[in-house]
């Protein structure tokens, strides 16, 4: 009797403590566990939300002491801030400016749009973050790379590099689908020295402007990186900082024949009214312009920067280039086109998350050649037209190494 009387009161508590279990259970089941909220945007350097509306997870666990996990998803619902707050434009071409502010919309980037027979900037939209910063080119250093291959007879229109066992290129298509194996070959067989070389001629690493307020100098070392290959240097930009206005200033040179101009930017009339052109150097490219050119034409045509073509009669001439780490992108196009015997040169910087890259940039700078077209801007008389003779040398006020 008493051993059943002892089962008994074992299986009963047993089955208390099952009843107990389950009732906690279906309790916990009920409770939200995670919340779901929006951070508070903060402003970065360049004026925009540095947190870029990231969604913010938060859960909250039962323990000892209570405690709170975050969890990001960057980039989700981008926020974004005016870019042109603080730009200064009394010596600006309105309708330029006009063009590339609609183009720019939204984005956290800049827009410099120049005019490449002078060295005259029209616009700069986002003036801050145009000047101050220095950034990696990406393939946009491939165009540098590109002459310098062409100059030093490691290759021509025609010449093929070998990829892969079955993959072979030539320039023209390179360019145009930005392929990084190719510039790397061509990188790795100039050597430091020979990129170094070229680089500087066309500006890198040193202030492309004249009295421009709070222009950076970019970077390029002296030296090779320890642990870096050259080929990375030309095909992805490792280790440089390129400034908007140095890739202005460059693919101003290609667009004018090698004429490297200090790019001024009037602050006035009276600035504008005294307008004289300077030059820098004069770069022995232009033998080498007609190899490179249909690549930078296939860019827009069948490769990365497709969004910008808007019309074939108008042809544009460009460089994508696209950088990406595991919070921040970088999208950057440098172009050129000509209208009517007359050209014009927009360079596109954007940064930000996932949306940017140098295809959207490109798509940017077609909407500005495109707005100028419709309202025949080409066709206008312009003050760009030096009205003085071009100064160049010592005269000009500036040295290559300022």
């Amino acid at each position: 009797m008493k051993r059943q009387l002892l089962l008994f009161l074992t299986v009963f508590i047993a089955l208390l403590a099952v009843a107990s279990l389950a009732a906690s259970a279906a309790t916990s089941a009920k409770r939200k566990p995670v919340k779901t909220t929006k951070a508070v945007s903060t402003k970065s350097a360049t004026g925009k939300s540095a947190t870029s509306g990231k969604t913010v997870k938060t859960r909250t666990t039962r323990s000892r002491s209570r405690s709170r996990r975050t969890y990001y998803s960057p980039w989700i619902t981008p926020t974004y801030a005016d870019s042109t707050l603080g730009d200064v434009i009394n010596g600006e071409d309105l309708t330029v400016r006009r063009a590339a502010v609609s183009a720019l919309g939204a984005y956290n980037g800049s827009v410099v749009v120049a005019d490449p027979s002078t060295g005259r900037i029209l616009s700069i939209v986002n003036q801050k973050l145009a000047l101050t910063g220095a950034y990696q080119p990406c393939s946009t250093i491939k165009l540098v790379a590109g002459l310098a291959g062409l100059s030093e007879g490691i290759i021509d229109l025609d010449t093929r590099l070998r990829i892969s066992r079955r993959y072979s290129l030539n320039l023209t298509t390179a360019l145009a689908k930005s392929d990084n194996p190719f510039f790397a070959n061509i990188g790795n067989k100039l050597g430091f020295q020979k990129v170094y070389y070229y680089a500087k001629l066309f500006g890198l690493g040193e202030r492309s402007g004249i009295a421009i307020e709070g222009e950076s100098p970019g970077i390029f070392p002296e030296e090779k990186p320890a642990g870096l290959s050259v080929g990375m240097m030309t095909s992805f930009g490792e280790a440089i900082g390129l400034t908007p206005l140095q890739l202005t200033a460059m693919v101003s040179a290609i667009a004018n024949g090698g004429t490297l101009y200090y790019l001024q930017y009037p602050k006035n009339q009276e600035e504008l009214a005294n307008f004289v052109p300077k030059v820098k150097r004069h770069l022995d490219i232009q033998q080498w312009l007609p190899d490179l050119r249909p690549g930078m034409l296939g860019a827009t045509d069948f490769g990365t920067a497709r969004r910008a073509l808007y019309d074939a009669n108008e042809p544009i001439y460009g460089k994508t280039g696209t950088c990406t780490d595991a919070r921040t992108h970088l999208g950057w196009f440098g172009s050129y086109n000509e209208v009517n015997g007359r050209k014009l040169v927009v360079v596109v910087l954007l940064t930000g998350g996932r949306p940017v890259n140098g295809p959207v940039a490109a798509g940017i700078a077609g909407q500005v050649y495109k707005s100028l077209s419709e309202q025949h801007w080409y066709a206008q008389q312009h003050s760009t037209t030096p009205s003085a003779p071009v100064l160049t040398g010592a005269a000009a006020g500036g040295s290559p190494e300022n």
